[in-house]
């Protein structure tokens, strides 16, 4: 009996963080049937002409332990105007999942719908749509995801559409010490982060950054922290100096 015990305790760590994603990229996890998320996160992007804060509160809830539904309030503030509040609606249906000693393997679909302002769209709103797909592997030391995403915003007042966006999300991360379930967690990632704008935005081109980043975890508590710095960019304009993310996550 102590064996048994010792061994569900040995293999709860791997499986007690799969419960969370990168911290800038897109990963596959979905919340367990019925379970609840309760989320808080900060955004900073220091851009050369004007910064963008964003502070956002997330519910999630698992409608089955393969399919997630997630709401989310942003308030966004620039250094040059107040701030506004928008909404989002997300979902992610995990349609792939293989499991090993101390491991497991996943794939997702996601789609998310928020609106967003513009002084092209006639109503100054416009509701963008993103589609993604995001692979991970974990285990008790190794991690790696990767994901794909494609921002579909609206149009303005001529029809044109307002310029697309591709993200490219390739993450790797390491658990130094391997812990216990009751122990906290440590777990270090470094990602790679492109994005690309199609040529019809006022800033098209592409940008790449290297974003480091942190997830400590404790039981069903969670914070991540990370920050994406410029790698290379061949926009005109619109250039981050920095971004900057944090966030805690409670599990129910």
């Amino acid at each position: 009996m102590t064996r048994i015990v010792l061994l569900i305790l040995l293999l709860l760590p791997a499986t007690a963080t799969l419960a969370h994603d990168p911290v800038f990229g897109l990963g596959p996890h979905t919340l367990f049937k019925q379970g609840v998320e309760v989320h808080v996160g900060a955004d900073r992007d220091a851009a050369r002409d004007a910064g963008t804060t964003i502070t956002s509160l997330e519910l999630a809830y698992g409608l089955s332990a393969n399919w997630t539904l997630r709401g989310r309030l942003p308030y966004v503030r620039t250094d040059r105007h107040d701030g506004e509040t928008q909404m989002a609606l997300a979902s992610k249906y995990r349609f792939w999942r293989r499991d090993g000693l101390g491991m497991q393997q996943s794939a997702s679909a996601f789609v998310n719908l928020q609106s967003g302002a513009s002084a092209a769209a006639r109503s100054g709103y416009t509701t963008n749509t993103t589609f993604g797909l995001a692979y991970g592997y974990e285990s008790r030391r190794w991690y790696r995801w990767a994901a794909l995403r494609y921002l579909n915003k609206g149009k303005g007042d001529s029809g044109q559409r307002l310029g697309d966006i591709l993200f490219l999300d390739l993450v790797g991360g390491i658990r130094f010490r391997p812990t216990h379930y009751l122990e906290p967690d440590w777990v270090w990632m470094l990602e790679l982060n492109g994005e690309r704008t199609r040529k019809h935005a006022s800033s098209p081109g592409e940008q790449w950054f290297v974003s480091p980043g942190l997830m400590w975890t404790l039981r069903n508590f969670a914070i991540k922290t990370g920050a994406q710095l410029p790698l290379w960019s061949n926009l005109q304009n619109a250039h981050s100096r920095y971004r900057a993310r944090l966030e805690l996550e409670w599990h129910f």
